[in-house]
């Protein structure tokens, strides 16, 4: 498969441990399926950068998709309370972390790749409001597919990276990339402030009713 990665420089050699623990999957090599979402993320400090361009070899990968039928989106936020910083402080914002990883987490060192949402700056606040107990599961749900930021393919094990080649790197400019990144934010942002306002049905589950009623991974109200 194709796949691209967003940086202010040519990438031909990645490295394993070359990103931040705290990113969404901790350490790992951060690409994406979509070119232009690559060269969004290259210009995201307001600079020119480059979205480099790779060939992946699939073959014999272990992968974790947390998108797939048999997770919940709680999986994926799981893991995301795991690694990312900057939660909310407060009771419940804490039990809650510590609830998901103790219900929710997979564990990712068994996994060559692990593909899932990409918390960008927008999904991250809707993950955090979820957390903190101010928007509904099916609220996070559908916050979730606004914006179309799509998915994101993180290289995990050295296996991975020894079935990764490098091909080219594309030119994003600045002017024109950073914008687009910014108004696919802001576009995110007005369709979850409008989904916020619309009222949830009387089954909606929230964080605390998660906690209280002892939800667990496979249970059919997470679907």
């Amino acid at each position: 498969m194709l796949i691209y990665h967003g940086s202010d420089h040519i990438i031909e050699r990645p490295e394993p441990r070359g990103s931040k623990r705290t990113n969404d999957y901790g350490y790992g090599f951060y690409t994406t399926e979509s070119l232009d979402l690559a060269k969004e993320w290259a210009c995201g400090d307001g600079r020119d950068g480059y979205a480099n361009i790779y060939e992946l070899d699939m073959d014999n990968l272990s992968t974790l998709r947390l998108n797939d039928p048999e997770y919940s989106i709680l999986n994926w936020l799981a893991v995301l309370t795991k690694y990312r910083s900057y939660w909310q402080s407060g009771s419940i914002a804490e039990e809650a972390k510590d609830y998901l990883q103790q219900h929710f987490f997979i564990d990712p060192t068994p996994y060559d790749i692990i593909i899932g949402y990409r918390a960008d700056d927008s999904y991250f606040t809707f993950a955090q409001d979820f957390v903190a107990g101010a928007i509904s599961l099916a609220k996070l749900t559908e916050a979730m597919r606004l914006g179309k930021l799509g998915e994101q393919i993180v290289l995990k094990s050295d296996r991975a990276f020894e079935g990764l080649r490098f091909i080219d790197a594309e030119k994003a400019d600045a002017e024109t990339w950073y914008e687009k990144k910014a108004i696919r934010d802001r576009e995110a942002r007005r369709a979850y402030r409008s989904t916020r306002k619309t009222t949830d049905s009387m089954g909606g589950l929230y964080m605390l009713d998660i906690m209280r009623e002892g939800i667990r991974n496979g249970d059919p109200r997470l679907r």
